[in-house]
């Protein structure tokens, strides 16, 4: 297979690579693609190095078999409907088209079949969403999911590098901050992305449209607080939610460990330090919340693998199988 990675000198970019690389992708034919700064730069793949090209509409107007794009909305918007009209499937990690009524948002294990026989754009969901979409899908099968309160607990590698790079440099003394609105280090931001009118952050409202549109739902009522905090790889949340069914805590634990992609730990909890480049979503702390109509539980995911690289990937393996099904 031919295959393109728009974005390909970023965190995502990077990963989506060594993905393709661990989930053993027939690539025959690999293109990497990033802005005029990062062209001419070199990564390595399996056992050769590969040149970046300059992102252009030419080449967009070639044939893949796949593209996975991780660049910024404005880039997307841009680019992407050029690649799907000349005929390619365009699995965008950005935000640009997840509103979009048109254009499916994946997560395989929950709505994968919304892509057979698809071409075009895919939107892959937001990273925080995508952690805390899977065990949610699992329990709204059996109990009916009504509400969620969730708090999220962000790394800085949620913004890129420069994230990265802002705290590191704080840690050695540095009382700059150009990435976030305050220091990040010894601290943590109540503010992920801009605020809106209703005093919402956009990261916020992303968590509330994106689960009920992988859900399939409308009327789920969802309040997210997310929040930055100075951890370098490995996003946390926790989860408060409400059911329309009463909840038998062993059938809700049984669907948890049944749920693909989702790891249960009944007798302990995990951090981010102790993700080590999983793929999964960690459910931990389970406990009936207020009252045996809700539950409580504590998620940690990696969010460049699983939130991002990992995601996008499953949903190129997905579409594999659906073709040849």
């Amino acid at each position: 297979m031919k295959i393109g990675i728009v974005g390909a000198s970023g965190e995502v970019g990077r990963m989506m690579l060594l993905s393709l690389e661990e989930f053993n992708i027939p690539v025959s034919e690999l293109r990497l693609f990033a802005s005029i700064r990062s062209a001419g730069q070199r990564i390595s793949y399996k056992d050769r190095l590969l040149l970046i090209d300059n992102l252009t509409e030419k080449a967009m107007k070639e044939k893949y078999d796949y593209l996975l794009f991780s660049v910024g909305s404005s880039v997307s918007y841009r680019f992407a409907p050029i690649a799907a009209e000349h005929g390619n499937t365009v699995i965008d990690n950005s935000s640009a088209f997840r509103r979009d009524s048109a254009i499916p948002l994946i997560v395989p294990e929950i709505n994968g079949d919304l892509i057979r026989d698809y071409r075009g754009i895919i939107a892959n969901p937001n990273c925080s969403t995508i952690q805390m979409v899977l065990p949610l899908a699992a329990l709204d099968r059996e109990f009916r999911l009504k509400k969620v309160i969730v708090s999220t607990y962000q790394s800085v590698s949620g913004s890129g590098h420069k994230g990265i790079a802002e705290l590191e440099s704080q840690e050695k003394g540095s009382k700059v901050n150009k990435v976030y609105p305050r220091e990040i280090h010894r601290n943590v931001i109540p503010q992920i992305a801009d605020f809106r009118s209703d005093g919402y952050t956009e990261e916020e409202e992303k968590m509330r449209f994106e689960t009920n549109k992988i859900l399939g739902r409308t009327d789920i009522l969802i309040s997210a607080t997310t929040v930055r905090v100075p951890v370098c790889y490995g996003h946390s949340e926790s989860v408060y939610a409400e059911f329309e069914n009463e909840i038998d805590f062993q059938k809700a634990e049984e669907c948890l460990r049944a749920m693909k992609s989702v790891v249960y730990l009944d007798k302990e909890y995990i951090t981010p330090l102790e993700l080590k480049q999983a793929n999964n979503s960690y459910v931990s702390r389970l406990r009936y919340g207020v009252d045996r109509h809700s539950l409580t539980f504590w998620n940690v995911g990696d969010n460049v693998r699983l939130g991002a690289a990992v995601n996008a990937v499953r949903i190129l393996v997905k579409m594999m199988e659906k073709a040849n099904s």
